[in-house]
């Protein structure tokens, strides 16, 4: 199988403390381990980018919020893939570019885990492609499931939101696994 590593979102953006409370703090250092362990080992690496078409959004053009952050910063020659919808597949030319490339397998990671995440593992299991997630290399924030539309459901915490994520696309899109399992793997 020809591997690749897909970081989603991971932009300065989502510093922006509209987001709320978020959950696992280290989902950047641990994604940051795959990217030095995929450039090591001569893998390819493919990164993903939001930019909103809502003017008031923290990744719009203009804001600041669509730069990367600093330690995952693409090299030159890596691929950088832009969106403005949740999924990386939808307005890009990313599946043509893995075709074309012989890739069938990715590691993806980034932000969030419930939007963008997710969205992008199913769409690529449904494109055919084994997709392993590093869960701990991925955040979700409170504010990605207010609960405000069904009376009587209590708010989420980011932390339950990260594992629903998870969990609903274990074993029926992608295998979960953390970032320690997958560079064992990888070397």
């Amino acid at each position: 199988m020809a591997i690749a590593l897909l970081p989603v979102d991971f932009q300065t953006g989502f510093d922006n403390p509209a987001w709320g409370p978020r959950n696992n703090p280290g989902a950047e250092a641990a994604a940051a381990r795959l990217l030095a362990a995929f450039r090591a080992a001569g893998r390819p690496v493919i990164h993903v980018r939001h930019v909103s078409d809502d003017p008031a959004s923290p990744l719009a053009p203009g804001t600041g919020g669509t730069g990367f952050k600093p330690e995952l910063l693409p090299d030159p020659g890596e691929p950088v893939f832009e969106k403005s919808v949740n999924a990386a597949f939808i307005g890009t030319g990313l599946e043509a570019h893995l075709r074309a490339a012989g890739i069938d397998a990715l590691v993806i990671c980034g932000l969030t885990t419930p939007h963008c995440v997710s969205t992008t593992c199913r769409m690529a299991a449904n494109l055919g492609f084994a997709v392993t997630l590093a869960h701990d290399a991925c955040a979700a924030f409170a504010r990605n499931a207010d609960t405000g539309w069904a009376a009587g459901l209590p708010p989420m915490r980011a932390e339950e939101i990260h594992a629903s994520a998870v969990s609903h696309l274990h074993g029926e899109f992608l295998t979960a696994r953390g970032t320690a399992a997958i560079l064992r793997d990888l070397a």
